[in-house]
């Protein structure tokens, strides 16, 4: 059982060269609250080392299909950001390795708020991390005074390839938990070239500019892309449609834990043997 304590713990404590660490993502509500939790539990015995949870939005314009349908399946089941926040009270209280940096989009779920109070209520829950989607230009700045003033530390995203010089130093600058560099423009989960291949370039770059860690997603789907990633550079590779497939297979096989289980395995990089004693 894991601390009662709700202060924001480091994403990415540290940085050991060649030692991959891995985000996972997938939406509140799919699977269902229960099953998630079990998942997580998982996660947290593995030594998974985040779960990026996102409070479903209809119609992402960066997800691909499989993202997008679970999303449809959370917001089904009345999934909203009051809700997702008392699962991430339970899921603090049952995890000791893995953090939690929630995905929430500006304009289904903190528009409509007093943002202020959202954040407040978003650091009270035990998140590790903020990550909002979508948010306006001209409200960077407030949400960034407000997340600091709450203490709770913030996701900020570049595109490798795609992104200016002025977006790469504000992400540089404003980001207190990480920064996700998206290895590629487009949809998740959908076909594109292959972007690990030149990610170091962007990784370099962010190094000059900012201490925090950076994690790369987008086309990350196995132990091996995990392994191209950590040779990048890179502090952490985030996964995210190969998760929430593995849900989706779980659903139509009705055994979700057992699904994501098989996936973890498959995923998580086999230990590196131990080097012989001189």
């Amino acid at each position: 059982m894991g601390s009662s304590d709700t202060t924001p713990r480091a994403v990415f404590p540290g940085r050991t060269p060649g030692v991959p660490r891995i985000a996972l993502f997938l939406n509140a509500g799919d699977p269902d609250d229960e099953e998630m939790v079990e998942i997580v539990r998982l996660m947290d015995a593995a030594r998974v080392d985040c779960l990026e949870l996102a409070v479903p939005f209809p119609d992402s314009v960066t997800d691909g299909p499989v993202v997008r349908a679970s999303a449809t399946r959370a917001l089904d089941r009345g999934t909203d950001l009051p809700r997702v926040l008392r699962l991430v009270e339970r899921l603090r209280a049952t995890t000791t390795h893995t953090r939690i940096v929630l995905l929430v989009d500006w304009s289904h779920s903190l528009r409509p708020t007093d943002l202020a109070r959202s954040v407040d209520e978003i650091r009270g829950s035990g998140a590790d991390g903020l990550l909002v989607h979508g948010l306006p230009p001209m409200l960077r700045g407030r949400t960034t005074e407000l997340c600091l003033a709450a203490g709770l530390p913030t996701v900020q995203t570049c595109y490798h390839g795609t992104s200016t010089g002025e977006t790469f130093a504000a992400a540089a600058r404003d980001a207190t938990a990480y920064v996700y560099l998206v290895a590629r423009y487009g949809r998740s989960g959908t076909p594109g070239g292959d972007a690990l291949a030149s990610v170091r370039s962007s990784v370099d770059r962010l190094r000059e500019l900012t201490d925090a860690p950076v994690a790369v997603g987008f086309g990350i789907s196995t132990a091996d892309d995990v392994r191209r990633v950590t040779d990048a550079g890179a502090d952490a590779a985030v996964v995210g449609t190969a998760c929430v497939r593995a849900v989706e297979q779980g659903i139509g096989d009705h055994d979700v834990v057992g699904s994501f289980a098989a996936f973890l395995e498959r995923l998580l990089p086999a230990p590196q043997p131990a080097l012989p004693r001189p």
